[in-house]
């Protein structure tokens, strides 16, 4: 029998508290907030560990030399049971996309789940598989957004990929360790997601009775600013100490802290297009996140 535990490590549970913020900070900047929202959310939640584990069953003979602790290779989960585990979540995720938002989610679900399926299937171990595992994440934040105006999203999607790039980029250099090169380009690339997120789109208000309005955007612009910096130094910390000893273990580490983090600059995504306090809500997935990731490892 496969116990409930294996298959939450088959999945990596935890990890997918890094999900729902792009959703909301999709919907956030496309208007798009609604009764729909938290389904679709869990729809991405869904298709999220379906990638998991199609991700767990692909690389079962590479992890049987690597990392023969984990589900497949240790016996725990059968490949059998690892590949139904994704297909039925993938199609669980399409369903509940398809519910929630009807035909246009429909029209992003379908590829946000052929590209994961195909990031663990054939882009993975190649030069495109940052690139691509950057996209799920950037057709996640604009599931979100497929209610509203997705132009508006774009931005905030393409914020998401490229934090995604920067961890996939790690992530494979997790058992070989990585020379200096390497997290010197993700430190650089996170510095810059920092500094360019807290940005509000748009010319700020000007003109006669408009003082109060301004202050009170600028003091609400300090939401996203926080989050942004505090993103930028638990990320860039672990980052910077893989570039004073690029080892296996902290390259691990960072990767961790690069997937426990997102909620932050997710949440500084969603605080930026005005949801303040559902930016504060989404953040504080992150220190939960860090806490469960000390039972099952998120990488």
């Amino acid at each position: 029998m496969t116990r409930l535990a294996d298959l939450a490590e088959l999945v990596r549970a935890p990890a997918a508290l890094s999900v729902p913020g792009d959703v909301l900070s999709g919907a956030a900047a496309a208007g798009a907030l609604g009764p729909g929202t938290p389904a679709l959310a869990g729809a991405s939640v869904l298709l999220y560990w379906a990638g998991m584990a199609a991700n767990d069953w692909a690389d079962r003979r590479l992890d049987a030399v690597e990392r023969p602790e984990r589900p497949i290779p240790s016996g725990r989960v059968r490949p059998a049971v690892a590949l139904g585990v994704a297909s039925g979540l993938t199609a669980a995720g399409l369903a509940v996309a398809t519910a929630a938002g009807g035909r246009r989610a429909a029209t992003v679900a379908l590829p946000l789940a052929a590209t994961i399926w195909g990031y663990d299937l054939r882009a993975k171990n190649t030069a495109a598989g940052p690139a691509v595992m950057a996209a799920c994440r950037g057709l996640d934040v604009l599931l979100g957004a497929s209610g509203g105006r997705v132009v508006r999203a774009l931005p905030a999607a393409l914020t998401v990929a490229a934090h995604t790039w920067t961890v996939t980029a790690l992530s494979r250099r997790e058992v070989t360790g990585a020379d200096r090169r390497l997290p010197g380009l993700t430190l650089a690339g996170t510095a810059l997601i920092a500094l360019t997120t807290p940005a509000r789109p748009g010319p700020p208000a000007t003109g006669p009775g408009r003082s109060g309005a301004a202050r009170a955007a600028r003091l609400g612009d300090l939401v996203p600013a926080v989050l942004a910096a505090g993103y930028a130094t638990r990320y860039g910390r672990a980052q910077a100490r893989v570039l004073a000893d690029p080892s296996p273990a902290r390259v691990r580490a960072a990767v961790g802290a690069g997937i426990t983090g997102l909620p932050a600059l997710q949440g500084a995504l969603t605080a930026r297009a005005g949801a303040r306090l559902l930016g504060l809500a989404v953040a504080g997935a992150a220190p939960l996140g860090r806490r469960l990731a000390r039972l099952i490892s998120p990488t």
